[in-house]
């Protein structure tokens, strides 16, 4: 319990020293117009109230990752609380706060725009594609489980295919319409959900006072194939959410489109991370509790991804009734709440990158018509293919925390170009290029050793180029 409740602490003490340095470090202008303001369109860039853009901030980027991705990586024992402790305020808040306040000042431009400025053309060209796949595939993974729940919650008629096509329905409505009709008053009810349901859990954690982990107790991997399943690279990638998500910054440039001041940023950008970070903080201590001291847990433990039985057998063990619908709630409304900002965004980029006014509804069709196509598309192949889903998710997954990767670099590069502390998102970029080359490299069927030969190398390529970029710029800057 130690452990636990200092861990809580600790979060909420970097949202106020940590992320008060970086907010500092990056220089906000209480004084100056957002994109809110100065681009209003009524559809993207609308002035909202900031506890509404917090709710919807949080749950664009939460969905279940702070959920299903703690409760997994749970599953490696204690090494978790700390990637999700120190990952979530060294590099999630980093990634998130300073991505997000970058499309502030760039008058909410999409991600690709960002990378494109200080990676280069032709990074922003790949990241364009990349990111709009991304995107996409996120839609898709994010359809398949609530329908299929759904469907076993209503009469038989209403198959999973009706639901999927009810989803796609509600994504083709959040994509067109102006932020703040649908997603604007749905999205803070759902984040309240899911921050109850936690708060719950974090209740009934001290009530029953089951007996948690502690750090002091070893570190060593508890994985029930952890012989084939190392903390490095496999934990960083299956917490994701909870500490650092390159998914997260995908979504930051929606809200920063109805921002009313750059001082609003910290409690936006950073206050969300801190708070998925706590969420994760709660299922991951509470998952280890199920997973190790409970025969149920046990018996459960190994048989691949079973998260939703775990919040269901958790919830309705320690919440009753309430904690089952809670649950429920969750596990359909928070991976459908991702999926549709998921297809807003990509709508976006596309947006961004032709130059397309998205005022009128037709443009906005003209985008969106293909991008749902497509999504169709991949979402069919998982049905008919029986490892369809993991394929998608495995694709996601790595991504995903690639993603994370490169944003941080074009942050680095960012701040070194505003002469500001570049080494705070350059560690957590020195980190993520190692945890992402590593899993892509092993996922090609390399060994672990050789993997981690490459991504060290990978790595230390990254410094040299670094340098060389931080030389050449400086000389440049001296010409004038």
């Amino acid at each position: 319990m130690i452990t636990f409740i200092v861990s809580i602490v600790i979060l909420v003490l970097g949202y106020f020293i940590y992320g008060k340095l970086i907010e500092k470090n990056f220089g906000i202008d209480k004084n100056r117009k957002t994109p809110a303001y100065t681009k209003e369109d009524g559809v993207d860039y609308i002035p909202m109230k900031t506890w509404r853009i917090f709710m919807i901030q949080f749950l664009n980027i939460a969905g279940l990752g702070p959920i299903f991705g703690a409760i997994m990586g749970a599953k490696f024992g204690s090494a978790s609380f700390l990637w999700i402790v120190f990952g979530c305020i060294f590099g999630g808040t980093v990634h998130d706060y300073l991505s997000g306040m970058i499309s502030l000042r760039k008058n909410g431009v999409s991600l690709p725009e960002i990378h494109g400025e200080y990676l280069g053309k032709i990074p922003k060209q790949i990241m364009r594609i990349f990111m709009v796949v991304l995107m996409i595939l996120v839609g898709v993974v994010f359809v398949a489980g609530p329908a299929g729940l759904l469907a076993n919650l209503t009469p038989a008629y209403l198959d999973t295919m009706f639901w999927i096509v009810v989803i796609f329905i509600y994504y083709i409505l959040a994509t067109l319409l102006p932020v703040d009709k649908i997603i604007g008053k749905i999205y803070p009810v759902f984040g309240f959900c899911l921050l109850f349901m936690a708060l719950g859990i974090l209740l009934s954690i001290f009530i029953y006072q089951p007996p948690l982990p502690e750090i002091w107790e070893g570190l060593q991997n508890k994985h029930p194939q952890a012989d084939i399943t190392p903390v490095f690279p496999m934990m960083f990638i299956s917490i994701a959410c909870g500490a650092i998500s390159g998914f997260h910054a995908t979504q930051s440039p929606l809200m920063a489109r109805c921002m009313k001041n750059e001082k609003y940023g910290r409690p936006v950008f950073l206050g969300s991370m801190i708070t998925e970070g706590i969420v994760a903080l709660i299922w991951a201590f509470a998952a280890s509790y199920f997973f190790f001291d409970t025969d149920q847990g046990k018996e459960i433990l190994g048989q691949g991804e079973n998260a939703a039985i775990v919040v269901d057998a958790i919830t309705k063990k320690w919440l009753g009734i309430i904690g089952g619908v809670l649950a429920i709630l969750g596990v359909i409304a928070a991976p459908i709440t991702s999926g549709d900002t998921a297809f807003r965004s990509a709508r976006l980029i596309v947006a961004d990158f032709l130059h397309f006014d998205q005022k009128p509804v037709l443009k906005r069709l003209y985008i969106a018509i293909p991008l749902f196509v497509v999504g169709l598309l991949i979402l069919i192949y998982s049905l008919i293919d029986k490892n369809g889903f993991e394929i998608i998710w495995r694709y996601f997954a790595w991504a995903n925390q690639a993603l994370a990767a490169v944003t941080l670099w074009a942050v680095t590069l960012y701040m070194f170009q505003e002469k500001k502390w570049y080494f705070v998102p350059l560690l957590p970029a020195l980190f993520m290029t190692m945890v992402a080359v590593t899993y892509i490299v092993h996922a090609f069927g390399l060994t672990y050793i050789i993997s981690y030969w490459i991504g060290g190398v990978i790595t230390l390529i990254s410094i040299v180029l670094f340098i060389l970029y931080m030389k050449k710029f400086e000389r440049s800057y001296e010409l004038f």
